[in-house]
């Protein structure tokens, strides 16, 4: 699997669960940018570290600010979970409790883990 593949898919999997619903509206997030705001932090997906690049933060914080609809966040979950299950990249343990742990790392609240397994239908997402 090619390097821009697996960024894609680690970079959609950090942000299954950093969305949640709001009002009704018409989708306006891409997953253009939601691999835009997550790609720099798939490094440290990948490899682990003592901290998070701050470019990686500044993604996460920024898409997390972007996704303030319903639709928008659904958008942006449906975009994950389409990368992540369509990569064929096998997560080990070691990558899922570093992309779980991206929000709080990033300032970023959320009342949920990260899951590969989120039902982006869900209300409370």
């Amino acid at each position: 699997m090619g390097y821009s593949t697996m960024t894609i898919r680690f970079v959609c999997l950090a942000i299954v669960c950093l969305v949640t619903f709001g009002p009704k509206a018409e989708a306006a997030v891409s997953c253009g940018q939601v691999v835009n705001n997550l790609t720099p932090c798939v490094s440290y997906i990948i490899y682990g570290g003592n901290a998070v690049p701050v470019q990686c933060c500044n993604g996460v914080r920024s898409l997390n600010n972007m996704a303030q609809t319903t639709p928008d966040r659904r958008a942006v979950c449906n975009c994950i979970k389409n990368a992540v299950t369509s990569s064929g990249f096998t997560y080990t343990r070691f990558n899922l409790d570093i992309v779980a742990g991206l929000p709080s790392k990033c300032g970023v609240n959320i009342p949920y883990q990260i899951s590969p397994n989120t039902n982006c239908n869900r209300y409370y997402l």
